[in-house]
């Protein structure tokens, strides 16, 4: 492969890449505001600026520097070419670029949302000057409410024109735009059009500084307080990576987590605002049963207790909801047959709405409703004796004397079809919102929505991710793993349930079923870069 030297290192390139990407590639910081790899590259920050050498063909290919400083991130690099951003040419270059963007860029730090992961901030103290020259009034610009999720704050922009690109190359609505010139250019809508597209509030992600700012995140936490846990979309079948960020059991927002062969470096937004119902005031919290013909709280014990009692010596259909992981479905069947060994399974409601969206980035939303309709469907088959759809289970709901169901999903599910067929029957019901049916179940077990507990979900594309616990389980409820496993303990007389653990209950899947081997060799786990960089050099003695 032909190499690169850059600041003193050199990296092997494919043929085509720019300085910057191969800079990117090889962990050599450049400074950057305008590049990113998802958009189309327009040199106009002028902050990747660096002193290019290059062979000259015309005189033997010794090394000579090119006059002027090149953008790195616009520059396809070529055999032999030595790059310095640490130049005195190129490290005046940002210190002026810095000083530039500076000038008429308010203080508004101690207010700004951005405060602690903006690229101004870091970078005015790693390439900035340590004063300000500019004895001026600085320009005044107007907030903007720009659409449903999004605020601009036009005297902190940069004019990167990231979030044009991106209205422009991703989604296809180009809803934004830069009018007006030199200090009083700014972003805006094109007028009567709001920014109200599907993939809206990535613009916010883009935005290296304070500019565009979350309607739903302005002013609600420091992100110095965030804690950051990697997860998976658990509201559609996109699987799409997320980074969960919540402090002290609550969640505060959902940040795209950047995965090639999935999302690449986008969510929609109705997957960035999908755990709302997590934090729902009506959230289940207390187990219930039947006593003297009234629905009364009792502790989990007497729940379970009423639950084995009443599903044994039935015919009993499991209904697992496609909102569940692929390690409950295991569970559950496990469970099921310790009361009934020809327990039936069935494959809970998947909802659906419309058609899959494709967007002109690449970027699909998928219709379906539920992150792990295949993934139920993989564990339950596996495990034997045939698998029911929904639909298949309304027709031969007769059969059953007993019905186990699992709920979760984040809103509503249940249909007057599927009222009709508990009717008569002993209804086993854990779910973590109140539905219908839960004021119709003999017993009502709460459950924990997908931050709240860890797993492995499939996705459309049948590919297996494996997620983390984000944030504790409201208080009262339990994960549904964990339920499963208390049933179990409680039909087999075991006083002291195993308490649950996502990973090991993969193991137990992969070596009790050839076919659940999977589970073993084809997850995909969340890779997190951990690196964390002192403010101070650290010296070894």
């Amino acid at each position: 492969m032909p190499t690169i030297n850059i600041d003193g290192r050199e990296c092997d390139f494919e043929p085509g890449q720019t300085i910057l990407q191969i800079a990117n590639a090889n962990g050599v910081k450049i400074p950057q505001y305008c590049y990113h790899d998802g958009l189309s590259i327009v040199a106009s920050c002028r902050i990747c600026l660096a002193e290019v050498w290059a062979p000259n063909p015309r005189n033997d290919n010794k090394l000579e520097p090119i006059p002027k400083l090149l953008p790195t991130c616009q520059t396809t690099a070529a055999e032999g070419q030595v790059v310095y951003t640490d130049s005195p040419k190129a490290i005046a270059n940002q210190k002026a670029v810095m000083e530039y963007l500076l000038i008429n860029h308010p203080l508004d730090c101690p207010v700004c949302d951005q405060a602690g992961e903006c690229e101004l901030q870091d970078y005015s103290y790693e390439y900035g000057r340590g004063v300000s020259r500019f004895e001026e009034i600085k320009v005044k610009q107007p907030k903007k409410d720009l659409g449903p999720h999004v605020y601009l704050y036009s005297d902190r922009c940069i004019m990167c024109s990231r979030c044009v690109r991106f209205t422009r190359e991703v989604s296809g609505t180009a809803e934004l735009m830069v009018e007006g010139r030199g200090n009083q250019e700014q972003i805006d809508v094109f007028p009567g059009v709001a920014l109200d597209n599907e993939l809206s509030a990535n613009v916010i992600d883009l935005c290296p500084v304070g500019a565009l700012l979350d309607k739903d995140f302005l002013f609600t936490q420091r992100v110095w307080f965030l804690k950051t846990t990697p997860s998976i979309d658990g509201t559609t079948a996109a699987g799409d990576n997320v980074w969960i960020e919540h402090n002290e059991g609550r969640i505060y927002r959902f940040r795209p987590r950047d995965n090639m062969d999935v999302n690449k470096w986008w969510i929609s937004d109705e997957i960035r605002y999908s755990w709302k119902f997590a934090h729902r005031e009506d959230r289940i919290v207390k187990p219930k049963t039947m006593r003297y013909d009234r629905r009364v709280e009792c502790e989990y014990a007497a729940a379970y207790e009423d639950a084995v009692d009443g599903l044994r010596d039935k015919r009993v259909a499991l209904i697992v909801s496609p909102m569940l992981t692929c390690e409950e479905a295991y569970l559950f069947a496990k469970a099921v047959r310790q009361v009934d060994q020809n327990a039936s399974f069935v494959v809970g409601p998947v909802p659906r709405q419309g058609d899959d969206k494709e967007f002109p980035g690449g970027y699909t939303i998928r219709a379906e409703k539920a992150p792990n309709a295949r993934g139920v469907r993989r564990v339950l088959e596996a495990m034997g004796g045939g698998v029911m759809s929904y639909e298949e289970f309304l027709g031969r709901a007769g059969e059953f004397g007993g019905l186990l169901i699992t709920g979760n999903y984040p809103s509503e599910w249940v249909t007057d079809e599927m009222l009709g067929a508990c009717e008569g029957k002993f209804v086993v019901l854990i779910d973590t919102l109140p539905t219908k049916l839960s004021e119709r179940a003999d017993v009502l077990i709460p459950g924990a929505t997908w931050t709240e507990k860890a797993g492995v979900f499939e996705n459309v594309d049948n590919r297996l991710q494996a997620f983390e616990q984000a944030i504790p389980v409201v208080y009262g409820a339990r994960q549904e793993g964990q339920v499963a496993l208390d049933l179990a303990a409680r039909a087999e007389g075991i006083e002291r349930p195993e308490a649950m653990n996502a990973a090991n209950v993969r193991r137990e899947m992969a070596n009790e079923f050839d076919a659940l081997h999977i589970f073993e060799t084809d997850v995909h786990y969340p890779s997190v870069d951990a690196k964390q960089e002192p403010d101070v050099e650290m010296v070894e003695l």
